[in-house]
């Protein structure tokens, strides 16, 4: 992802690319939707072709607008197979703010990078990966302008530093409990900047207060890309409690939204299989109320058990709720078979 640096020309240029493309998304919508009313179905090459020879008129190069076709077109599919809703018009409050270039680029040279259309443009120095640049696609953000590339490289393999297995808990007063019985804070990156956002929203600064959510975005994605790269460095497996967080917001509010957990997991996902990490994720159910020491249901229940955070099983062992359903967790990921070999630090 580079910050670019454009001219007033540049950026006047794209933001007249974006007001058309915007149209050509929500035709491009409808148009599906009101031909597979009478039977009329595209493959997505045919669906591309659409618009052949349109770049011409409204200064927009051809690839840029296939490209915006094709995301429409894979939009739809996605939502005939159950995968996502139906796509959504773009309009004054839900703006279009990407433009895609699906065609190679060349390397950039120093800190200057050719873009179809606009020319070269320079961006904020930063080290860009060896590999073949099969596509691009430039974002509007309120901080300003950036181009993401898509590269055709080798993945580095994340340092090993110790050969652990660990079960994983999300929380919310704890971000995450581990079955080695660390509990890792919740940075709380929402309610640190919770006045100055209600501020600006009182006063109606609606740039400002995008801008502050988007800074809030990226503390919290910071956070999650150290947290995931730390946990495949020092594990080889990773069991991760799956719960329904969209389901436990509803009932207790931004707070779970806040967390990110979901985040976190695509993040864990996709670092485990180049670091040479197993990632597993495992139904939370029962987790909390068996004993990791002799397998009884005995421990807490429903909204009301929520309050205990200690307690004590027939068998003797005294549990901390969380570090005692991450432990069950971990069990649950490793297996029947392994389920009495694990020791705890």
């Amino acid at each position: 992802m580079l910050k670019l640096k454009l001219t007033k020309k540049q950026s006047g240029t794209l933001d007249q690319w974006l007001w058309h493309l915007t149209a050509v998304w929500n035709w491009a919508v409808r148009k599906v939707e009101n031909d597979a009313h009478d039977g009329i179905y595209y493959s997505q090459k045919s669906f591309q072709n659409l618009l052949a020879n349109h770049g011409e008129k409204i200064g927009i190069p051809s690839h840029t607008l296939q490209g915006m076709l094709i995301q429409a077109s894979i939009a739809w599919r996605r939502c005939f197979e159950k995968q996502a809703g139906r796509p959504r018009l773009k309009g004054q409050r839900n703006k279009l703010n990407s433009i895609p270039f699906p065609d190679p680029l060349r390397p950039p040279k120093g800190n200057r990078i050719g873009i179809p259309g606009i020319g070269r443009v320079r961006f904020h120095k930063q080290d860009v990966p060896d590999g073949r640049i099969k596509c691009g696609r430039i974002i509007k953000r309120v901080s300003g302008w950036y181009l993401c590339l898509f590269i055709d490289a080798e993945p580095q393999a994340i340092p090993r530093k110790a050969y652990g297995m660990v079960g994983i808990d999300p929380g919310f007063k704890s971000l995450l409990t581990l079955s080695t019985g660390e509990k890792i804070e919740h940075p709380r990156e929402l309610e640190a900047a919770a006045e100055r956002l209600a501020q600006a929203q009182r006063g109606r600064r609606a740039k400002l207060a995008a801008r502050l959510q988007e800074r809030i975005a990226n503390r919290r994605k910071d956070r999650n890309h150290k947290l995931s790269r730390r946990l495949v460095s020092e594990n080889v497996l990773i069991v991760f409690s799956a719960d329904n967080h969209r389901g436990i917001a509803r009932r207790f509010g931004k707070s779970v939204s806040s967390s990110s957990h979901n985040q976190l997991r695509r993040f864990l996902a996709y670092k485990s299989r180049t670091g040479g990490t197993r990632y597993v994720e495992v139904d939370p159910c029962n987790t909390t109320k068996t004993c990791s020491n002799c397998g009884a249901l005995t421990g807490p229940t429903g909204l009301s058990g929520l309050a205990v955070r200690q307690w004590d099983c027939a068998c003797g062992a005294h549990h901390d709720r969380d570090v005692n359903a991450s432990r069950n967790v971990l069990l649950a990921g490793a297996g029947a078979a392994h389920e009495r070999r694990l020791r705890y630090a």
